[in-house]
Order: C-alpha cells, then sequence, then structure tokens
C-alpha cells in the first residue's frame, strides 16, 4: 500500500492506493498558512490513511504546485508562500520519520497518465496541464525527469515560437517574462484570444459554447489557441519527440482539440507526418495525487527525503 499527497494553494488531499492501484481511503483537508500548520496537517493525514489500512510507516509521496530543488529540498511555490527557503524535504521526513519524493504536481499529473493513463505503456510521456496556468512533465521509462534544478518541464515558461501577426504583441507573464506560453494557452490567455477579436466572455466554457453555435468569433478564437497549442507541441517534438503527448487541465475538453492540433502540427514538427499519439488524460482529477502515490512506489532507496523521484538509479518499484 501507498499514500500519494497533493499539497494545494487550497487543499490537501491524500489517497491510500493499494498495491493493484485501487483505491482505499481518501482524505482530505484545508491547506494551512503557516509552515510548522502545514507540516503538522501533512503528518495528521498520513496517520489517518495508516490508521485506515491497519499498518505505520507506508511510503509517502507528495506533489505540489512549485519547483523543488533537487539538492536543497527547498519549495519555491507562489501559491505556498510560507515554504519558500525552508528545508521542507528535509523536516517532513522527519516529521513522518520516513524519505519522502516530492514532485511538481504536473510531473505527478505526468506520471499517472504514463503509469495508468493515456501514457501506458509508452517510452517518452509529456504530460500538459492546460487550465489556469500551463503546466508540463515528462516521464522517461515511467520515471520523471526533473533535471538539474527541479525545472524540466516548466513548459509553460517557454517562448510561443513561430509567433504570428494574428498572435496579437507578446504579454507579460506573473514570471516576469513576456511571451510565455502561459499567456497564450491558459483560461486567461484564451479570454484575452477572444477580446482582442472583439467578443466578451466569463471563461473558456462560454467560448467553447459560443463556438458551438456557430459564433464566428469564437471560432475564431479557437482556431488561433490550436494554432498556438499545435505549434508548442510542435517544438515539444522536435526536442523531445515523445511517444504520446497527454492533454490535461480544464482546456483539454475543448471541442475538437486533439483533430485541430493533429491537423495543424504537421506545419511545424520536422517531420511531415509525426506519429506522436495526441490524447486527453484519463487520471482526471486524480492525476496529481495518483502519481504523487506511485512517486512513494518508486520510492528513494537510501534517500534523506530531498527532491522528488526523479530518473535516479536508487529508485525502484517497492512492493506490492
Amino acid at each position: 500500500m501507498y499514500i500519494g499527497i497533493d499539497l494545494g494553494g487550497t487543499k490537501i488531499s491524500a489517497l491510500l492506493v493499494a498495491g493493484d492501484g485501487r483505491e482505499l481511503a481518501r482524505r482530505r483537508l484545508a491547506t494551512p498558512t503557516g509552515y510548522p500548520e502545514t507540516l503538522t496537517a501533512l503528518a495528521a493525514v498520513v496517520a489517518g490513511l495508516e490508521q485506515a489500512a491497519g499498518r505505520q510507516g507506508l511510503p509517502v509521496g507528495l506533489g505540489l504546485p512549485g519547483v523543488i530543488d533537487p539538492v536543497a529540498g527547498t519549495v519555491r511555490a507562489v501559491n505556498l508562500p510560507w515554504l519558500a527557503g525552508r528545508p521542507f524535504a528535509g523536516d517532513l521526513a522527519t516529521r513522518l520519520g520516513r524519505p519522502v519524493p516530492m514532485a511538481n504536481d504536473a510531473n505527478c499529473f505526468a506520471l499517472a497518465e504514463a503509469r495508468e493513463g493515456a501514457g501506458t505503456g509508452a517510452e517518452v510521456v509529456f504530460g500538459v496541464v492546460l487550465g489556469t496556468g500551463v503546466g508540463a512533465g515528462i516521464v522517461v521509462g515511467g520515471r520523471c525527469l526533473t533535471g538539474a534544478h527541479g525545472i524540466a518541464g516548466e513548459w509553460g515558461h517557454t517562448p510561443l515560437p513561430w509567433r504570428e501577426p494574428e498572435d496579437g504583441p507578446p504579454l507579460p507573464c506573473p514570471c516576469g517574462r513576456t511571451g510565455c506560453l502561459e499567456t497564450v494557452l491558459s483560461g486567461i490567455g484564451l479570454l484575452g484570444i477572444y477580446r482582442r477579436l472583439g467578443g466578451t466572455a466569463g471563461s473558456a466554457i462560454d467560448i467553447a459554447d459560443a463556438a458551438r453555435h456557430d459564433n464566428q468569433r469564437a471560432e475564431a478564437a479557437l482556431h488561433l489557441y490550436f494554432s498556438a497549442l499545435a505549434r508548442s507541441l510542435a517544438s515539444v517534438i522536435n526536442l523531445l519527440d515523445p511517444d504520446v503527448v497527454v492533454l490535461g487541465g480544464g482546456l483539454s475538453n475543448l471541442p475538437d482539440i486533439i483533430s485541430n492540433v493533429l491537423r495543424l502540427w504537421r506545419g511545424w514538427a520536422l517531420v511531415v507526418e509525426p506519429r506522436t499519439r495526441l490524447a486527453r488524460a484519463r487520471t482526471g482529477a486524480d492525476g496529481g495525487v495518483r502519481g504523487a502515490a506511485w512517486l512513494a512506489k518508486q520510492r528513494l532507496v537510501g534517500s534523506t527525503g530531498v527532491g522528488d523521484a526523479g530518473l535516479d538509479s536508487r529508485l525502484d518499484d517497492g512492493p506490492a
């Protein structure tokens, strides 16, 4: 059995998962706004699930919306500012009495999709989250690729490639730069495209509904969005050449997103007919927390709990 935890800015979600992937128990509580309080809440969640399991010392994995330094074990997360500069990985390991592999929540999503979702069996999976922000994770050989600084997969903070006049001017990004994919491919980015064309909408869902009713501005906005997404994924194909690209997040449900991107990315990928498979996510809202449980299963052998599961020879699959 394994415990996966998704530590978010507003809530903590946790699952107790059997070796065959079955969910055995679930816990959810509000995220405290303090460092010691967060450690205490995580310890309480683990204790509750271990009580449900009737066992102590279960492997634990954790995902969160931020960058985890794989050397220092520190976290940089906008939604969890009280973790900044603190030795979070080490302190949590001390509190729980065991190493706790950690990863960015998009990495956890990608890991879940690679292990039990749309990317099952593929060697290289690129998992994309299109929602309030834009994130991604890379899984190679069933392991998260995190990189020397823990920032592998920060696709949302790369520039829109092959920018065209129809894309409009580069916009400022919360990261401090301009023209990042997050300013174009997020929900706010799609709203911006629609408003630039003279439309008014409160959400991406409104734009999709308007397009279904033959609203020409909405149709044009979705075309520009799909074009930008196709170019952005073509650059991933040219660099990473993944077997599968998995789309998750709310905007992955836009109408005809798969067929449009498959049609459009041919004009930008170096191969004439990309064999890369494009699919919607299968793990749904539980992708992050189930990916964290996979981190626990791929536990770090002899680690002090610093960093995440990563591509590391110290990893193995724990017992079912």
